[in-house]
């Protein structure tokens, strides 16, 4: 998740379409948060890693 929000905003910044920005910086705050939450050892939604 954190790798395709990469993506998206580096190709959202590039061509100058807001949305894929827009959705981009949503991917990668999503993402390090499942990250953070499953290095800690959280479970979340019953498994201990999203991934």
């Amino acid at each position: 998740m954190i790798i395709l929000g990469v993506v998206l905003l580096l190709i959202g910044l590039l061509t100058g379409v807001g949305i894929l920005t827009t959705i981009g910086i949503i991917l990668l705050i999503v993402g390090a948060v499942l990250y953070v939450l499953g290095a800690v050892g959280r479970p979340l939604a019953g498994r201990r890693h999203y991934w």
